[in-house]
This record gives C-alpha cells, sequence and structure tokens, in this order.
C-alpha cells in the first residue's frame, strides 16, 4: 500500500493515499486511491485513472469532518456526499484527518476571501477579446517580475552590509579602549544605519509585492477555474468528434476489429469472454465492462483498384452476395438470380394479420404486497406475479428467431458455401435484434406447451415449438421452408445472479441444413445480460462469441459480440468477424451491430505488417472490397412502447388461430388475460395452471414408483423429494433457485423419472455434435390437417 510520507504535510500540498471506501451491502468496504487536492478530495479506483475517470469529489470547504473509531471516520457536506473511510492503520487516519483539516481550513480561508473580494477584481468583458485580456496579463507579469529584481537587488545589498556589519563588531571586540574606540563605534553605527535602510526597503518591497499578487491572486483564479471549465468542455467535444470520426471512416472503408482469438482461424480456439468490471460504487443505474483499450489485432482497408476492374474473375465470384462493384442491391440481384421466385408465381391472398394489440397498464408493483405472502414458505412455492412479464410465451419468443426468415432463403439460393455461411451468420445475429428494448420475462411454458407459427402462404415455412422437459426446462424447436432449408434448436437455460445484473447462458446447439447443397451448420448462443436488476433501469446486453461452423466444407466464421463499455470509443453493440474456409484462409469479413444491421466485405488480400498488437505480434491486415449491406433491423411499428416493444412479428404470435393444438400457447388462459390488461385475473389463473401441473406431476412420479417398485403401491412420494421435485412453473423454480445461489442448472439430461414423453419430439443423439437433444418425430401437421388431438394433455 502507498502511504504518504509526511505526517503533517503543508496546507497546500497534495495528498494522496489507498483508503478503504464504503460502497454498498453487497461489496462492502472497497480499497480507492484518493487525492486531496485544491480543497478537494476525489477518489479513483485506481492510479492509472487519475488521467481520465475521477468517481467523485467532495468540497472539503462546507464537509464536516467526524472520526469514528481508531481506524474509521466519516466525510460528509450535510447532504448529496457522505463518504465512510477506514484507514489501514491508526497512524495512517491521523495522517489523512490532519491532512483533511488543514485543507478544510485552508479552502475555508480561500472561501472567505473570494466571498469578501466579490466583484473588486472581475474578469474583461468577453467583447474585449483575448487580446486585451492577454496584454493586462503581461503588464501585470512585467510589474511584477521588477518587483522581483527590487527583491533580488535588496538581497544582494543585505547581505553585502550584514557581512561588513559582522566584520565591524568583530574589530570592536578585539579593539582596546582609548583613542581608536570612538572611531570603530562610528564605524559599526554607520554600518548598522545602513543595514537598517536596505532592510526596510527589502520589507518594503516584499509589502509591494505582496499587496500586487493578493490583488491579482482572485482574479487568477477565476480566470484559471474559466480556463478549466472551458477545457473540460473542449476535451468532451474533442471525444465526440473523435467518434464520430471513427465512426464515419470505417462506415467509408468498411472496416472492422476482429477478435484475437482468430489470430489463427485454422484453429478451433475461442478466447476468453472479456471479464466483467468493478463499477461506480454510488447510485449507479449502469453496469460497464471495463474495456478502456480495445486492442485492434486486425485491420481491414480498402483493396487496391486493380480488383473493381469490371469483368473481372472476382466480379463473376462475388456475384450471389453483390461484392462486384455494380449497382444492383443485395436484394435485387438474389431475387433475380433465382427463377423460382415467389414473385414470378400466381400471388395467393393470404390473411391480413393484427398490427397492435391492448397497451401495457400502468399497474404499479408493490413488492412488499409479494414478500409478505412468502413468509414462511418453500422456495419453490412462491410465485411470481405476471406484472415481470410480457404476454408471450418462451416458445413464441423462440419462434422470433425467424423474424429475418428471408436471410436463409437468401443463402438457399448462394452457390458458394462461403457466400452462404454470410447469410447464416447475419441469420444468427438479426435473433438478437428483437432483445434491445425487451426488458419483460416471457412466460415460462408448462410441460408439453406446444407453439405452430404456420406461415406457408406468405414466407413459405412453418414452425413447431414444444416443451420437452421439466427439470431443467428445455423447449426443442423445428421450421422447415418450402425454399430448401430446415433450421431446429433446443434450449435450455442456465442463469447467474450477481447482485447488480443477470446473466443468461443459453444451453444447446442450433442446426441449419439446406436440401440443394447438404450444408450442415450449427452455433450456439452468446449470454444475455440483465443490467439493474434490483435499482435503476432495466436494460439488456449480448456478449460472447459464436462458432458458425459448416459440417460438410469445414468452413467457418468466427463471431464476436463485444460488451457494452463506457470507455470503448467503438459503437455499441458492436459484432465482428471473419469467415474462412477449412484451411483457415479470410474470405470474407463481416461488421455491424446486432440490434441494427450486419455487413459483409469480401477480403481480397490478407498480410502482416500493421501495428504490432498487444500479444507483440504484427496484426493482419486484410485488403476488403466496399462492404455490402447483408441485413437491416425492421423499425418497430408506431406505439411500440406501450405494446412491449413488440416487433410486427411478436404482435401476431398469440393471435387467436383456428385448428391448432389445445396445448398451444394461444390457449392459455393466464397470458390471455395478461394481454387483456386483466392482471389480477391473470395472476389466479396463472396460479391455478401452477397448481394443476403439481398434481400432475405427482401422479406420473406415483406412476413411474408403481412400475419400478411394485411393492411401494399406493405409498405417497417422501416430502422431501415432493420439495425439490415441485416448482410453482417449469422453470421459475430453477430461476430462482439458480439465481439466489448464483449455479448453473445441470447439464440437460432426461429428466427425473415421472415416465413423460413429449408429444412431437423424440429424444436422439445428434451424430454431428454428439450431444442428445429433441428432433421432430413427425405427426404435427397431419394431425391438424385431420383435426384430430384426442392424444393432447389437457394442460389447461
Amino acid at each position: 500500500m502507498s502511504e504518504p510520507k509526511a505526517p503533517t504535510p503543508a496546507p497546500g500540498d497534495t495528498y494522496k493515499g489507498w483508503l478503504f471506501k464504503w460502497t454498498n451491502y453487497i461489496k462492502g468496504y472497497q480499497r480507492r486511491w484518493f487525492v486531496l487536492s485544491n480543497g478537494l478530495l476525489s477518489y479513483y479506483r485506481t492510479q492509472a485513472e487519475m488521467g481520465h475517470t475521477c468517481r467523485g469529489t467532495i468540497n472539503l470547504a462546507t464537509a464536516n469532518i467526524a472520526v469514528e473509531d481508531s481506524c474509521n471516520f466519516v466525510i460528509s457536506n450535510g447532504g448529496t456526499q457522505t463518504y465512510h473511510l477506514k484507514a489501514s492503520s491508526e497512524v495512517e487516519r491521523q495522517r489523512w484527518i490532519t491532512a483533511l483539516e488543514l485543507a478544510k481550513a485552508k479552502a475555508f480561508r480561500m472561501q472567505a476571501e473570494s466571498d469578501d473580494s466579490g466583484d473588486d477584481s472581475t474578469p474583461p468583458a468577453a467583447g474585449q477579446g483575448a487580446g486585451s485580456r492577454n496584454s493586462e496579463v503581461q503588464s501585470t507579469l512585467r510589474t511584477l517580475g521588477s518587483k522581483v529584481e527590487d527583491l533580488s537587488t535588496c538581497n544582494d545589498l543585505i547581505a553585502k552590509h550584514g557581512s561588513a556589519l559582522q566584520r565591524s563588531l568583530s574589530e570592536l571586540e578585539g579593539v582596546r579602549l582609548g583613542g581608536e574606540t570612538s572611531e570603530k563605534i562610528r564605524q559599526v553605527t554607520e554600518r548598522a544605519t545602513l543595514f537598517r535602510i536596505t532592510s526596510n526597503a527589502m520589507i518594503n518591497a516584499c509589502r509591494d509585492f505582496l499587496a500586487l499578487a493578493q490583488a491579482h491572486s482572485k482574479r487568477w483564479q477565476k480566470a484559471l477555474q474559466a480556463e478549466r471549465e472551458q477545457r473540460v468542455r473542449l476535451e468532451e467535444t474533442l471525444e465526440q468528434l473523435a467518434k464520430q470520426h471513427n465512426h464515419l471512416e470505417r462506415a467509408f472503408r468498411g472496416a472492422t476489429v476482429l477478435p484475437p482469438s482468430q489470430s489463427n482461424p485454422a484453429i478451433d480456439s475461442k478466447g476468453p469472454v472479456p471479464g466483467k468490471g468493478d463499477a461506480s460504487d454510488e447510485d449507479e443505474e449502469n453496469e460497464f465492462f471495463d474495456a478502456c483499450e480495445d486492442v485492434q489485432e486486425f485491420i481491414t482497408v480498402p483493396a487496391d483498384p486493380k480488383y473493381h476492374r469490371s469483368g473481372s474473375n472476382v466480379s463473376g465470384i462475388s456475384s450471389e452476395l453483390g461484392m462486384d462493384d455494380g449497382t444492383t442491391s443485395l436484394d435485387e440481384q438474389s431475387l433475380a438470380s433465382n427463377p423460382e421466385s415467389p414473385q414470378s408465381q400466381e400471388v395467393v391472398p393470404v390473411r391480413k394479420r393484427r398490427t397492435r394489440i391492448p397497451d401495457k397498464p400502468n399497474y404499479s408493483l408493490n413488492l412488499w404486497s409479494i414478500m409478505k405472502n412468502c413468509i414462511g414458505k418453500e422456495l419453490s412455492k412462491i410465485p411470481m406475479p405476471v406484472n415481470f412479464n410480457e404476454p408471450l410465451s418462451m416458445l413464441q419468443r423462440l419462434s422470433e428467431d425467424l423474424e429475418y426468415y428471408e436471410l436463409l432463403d437468401r443463402a438457399a439460393k448462394c452457390q458458394s458455401s462461403l457466400e452462404q455461411m454470410c447469410y447464416v451468420a447475419a441469420f444468427t445475429v438479426s435473433s438478437y435484434s428483437t432483445t434491445v428494448h425487451r426488458t419483460g420475462k416471457p412466460f415460462n411454458p408448462l410441460l408439453g406447451e406446444t407453439f405452430e407459427l404456420d406461415r406457408v402462404q406468405e414466407s413459405g415455412y412453418r414452425s413447431l415449438c414444444e416443451q420437452v422437459s421439466h427439470h431443467p426446462p428445455a423447449a426443442a424447436h423445428h421450421a422447415i421452408s418450402e425454399r430448401g432449408w430446415t433450421l431446429r434448436q433446443e434450449i435450455a437455460l442456465a442463469s447467474k445472479f450477481r447482485g447488480k445484473y443477470l446473466s443468461i447462458m443459453p444451453l444447446g446447439s442450433i442446426h441449419c441444413i439446406f436440401e440443394k447443397s447438404n450444408n450442415h451448420y450449427t452455433w450456439k448462443k452468446v449470454t444475455t445480460t440483465v443490467h439493474n436488476i434490483i435499482v435503476g433501469k432495466l436494460w439488456i446486453d449480448q456478449s460472447g462469441e459464436i462458432d458458425v461452423v459448416n459440417h460438410r466444407t469445414g468452413d467457418r466464421c468466427h463471431l464476436k459480440f463485444a460488451p457494452y463499455s463506457y470507455f470503448s470509443r467503438d459503437v455499441a453493440r458492436k459484432v465482428t468477424g471473419v469467415v474462412t474456409d477449412k484451411d483457415g484462409k479470410a474470405h470474407y469479413v463481416l461488421s455491424g451491430t446486432w440490434d441494427e444491421k450486419m455487413e459483409c466485405s469480401r477480403v481480397m488480400q490478407s498480410s502482416r505488417g500493421g501495428e504490432n498488437g498487444a500479444d507483440g505480434r504484427q496484426k493482419t491486415v486484410y485488403q476488403t472490397l466496399k462492404a455490402k449491406e447483408l441485413w437491416r433491423k425492421t423499425p418497430l411499428p408506431e406505439g411500440a412502447e406501450n405494446m412491449y416493444y413488440f416487433s410486427t412479428l411478436a404482435l401476431t404470435l398469440n393471435e387467436q388461430e383456428e385448428g391448432v393444438a389445445p396445448t398451444d400457447s394461444r390457449r392459455r388462459p393466464d397470458q390471455r388475460l395478461m394481454e387483456q390488461g386483466r392482471w389480477e385475473e391473470a395472476n389466479a389463473e396463472k396460479q391455478r395452471l401452477e397448481e394443476k401441473q403439481r398434481t400432475a406431476r405427482r401422479e406420473r412420479e406415483r406412476e413411474a414408483n408403481r412400475a419400478t417398485n411394485p411393492s411401494e403401491e399406493g405409498k405417497e412420494p417422501a416430502d422431501g423429494a415432493e420439495e425439490v421435485e415441485i416448482a410453482s412453473e417449469p422453470s421459475e423454480t430453477t430461476y430462482k433457485t439458480e439465481t439466489l445461489h448464483g449455479s448453473h442448472p445441470p447439464a440437460y439430461s432426461s429428466g427425473h423419472q415421472d415416465n413423460y414423453r413429449p408429444m412431437w419430439f423424440e429424444r436422439q443423439v445428434d451424430p454431428k455434435t454428439g450431444e442428445p437433444t429433441h428432433i421432430y418425430r413427425g405427426g404435427y401437421w397431419e394431425a391438424k390437417e385431420q383435426g384430430s388431438w384426442d392424444s393432447c394433455p389437457d394442460i389447461f
């Protein structure tokens, strides 16, 4: 620990050192670097932050300093700011107290003098310009310089006459009384008179200098403060200009920053996800990631003009993605290249979907009304009100991944697997665009709940989701398109609660298979973080890395979702990536944001030769063609802020439809009541459904026990086992217990022994990933055509 050297520093000296500062009841005391200067006590998280980020400042002129015990003391300005501090020892605490008292006294005097002087010395008017102010300063400096020269001359004279006087006194001591005495006394008297005169001149010069300095000190202090404020404003303006310049430059050149883990794309390695930084301590509404210096390991620059010549091989190769220099847009080119485009077929009238839902009621949430009903209850039996929800189920949220299905339609038309990879990567990013404002929690599906999304007439695909497991909660999803692609996934959720934020980690792989090329792509989802869980405005961030792998060709796309950082100069929610072949050669560079758009640039040449990276190696420089847009987010409908920020597709997901299964989420009564604004009735209905599910769960367990232990028939399950198995909702117990203990749920398993089997999916080992997963077994759409739902359970 760095400690001040002087126990009692001078009042004007800067005093620095480490102290422990109380932050909150979760973190307790945290070590901070404190700086005492000019009557202000400021603190930083580290010494390195002194140049750019001050975490807090308190003015000692009006502060009260109180000692609590041998090591603790409190500084408060009477209202808005109070610092509870602790030193490592009593000696160090006394040093700080002494320094603070001296600084407080000096700050008080300066404030009083400033108040007394008031308007005695006012700076020149703004209209007089900087020239008059400079001339006045120069004149004052010349006057002060002459006074200093006078002081220097007086100092020399004092030294000269003082030495002569000393010699005369020495000679006087050695002289014998007689005739020489009177002469020596006269000489001493003359020299003492000269010394007195010189000393008086010195005193007068010092008085003049001090009076002049005091007369101008207040004005200079005000001028200095004005300059400091102007400098801060200029620095802020410069920072904004730098960000704008950086953004415009990257937009113009199609530049991007690629993740460090891609230094060797041929190796399937993932770099560590940036860690969570310790955020500011007082009343913060945001949690930031520490990324002050975002080291660029890769650089993209415009390719040589020779690559842009029309008619070259490059233009032919890149025709599907629009990588040539022509004017045909990506969408026009993709549609024009497909002779079987839906636009060339007969137009079939489609159903008109709804564009609005009832506005969200402005119901206040009384946390005490929830907590008082939970006293004495088991954690697994505490109901969560619909106030935290949005009127969609998790199955419907999973179906929203198909919001931008057109990307897969275009990918199915691609002749090149590398170009196809660009569209698949853009599709993986687009699935997060709907989450940027969606802070509401979707309804946890009941076991056996389903959701169909039949869009064959409008979009050429149909989708089915089913809740296939209760512990841990897991949902299976299968979508197939008439345009040559199939998407399937099984997602289970793990969560960690860190006090200020909740991290949600999706478990399971997503598969996309293209019928024509037989290309099979897989990837996993990144971590979703919900910030300000306890205090402040909720906001969502996506962070982590995704590897999209083509198992047939070995092509790979490594995407990096950059976590939000207060210090980063990059755009927020940034996503970057590179597409490589099986040999690790880069072909495309991707860049954009997960809430707005994605672009790609074809790599024409790569080389080593940029600046050295963080690990000392030279950066890879990619020469790329002009960036082309792959995907752009569709604007939200008008009034979305009053409709849970639902997208156009999300508004239609809970719309009533004829012929759907009796287990479909559209038929769930509590969700329907919430959408209609009847939240109290929705809460009552929600509790009824949960109790019904518990009863069905217990019955399945009894049947499983009778099947495995016939001698135990008729006996109730053990109380302890029942407490573990019962849940208020399929995933609610998992959510609450994990958030309290900060643990992951176990990897997906076959579930508890309750002999439950999903209706439309069956459990298999995936041949590509080797993971156990649920795959669609078929039969749903046939049952819908026949209207035969007799085998469906009664879950609502």
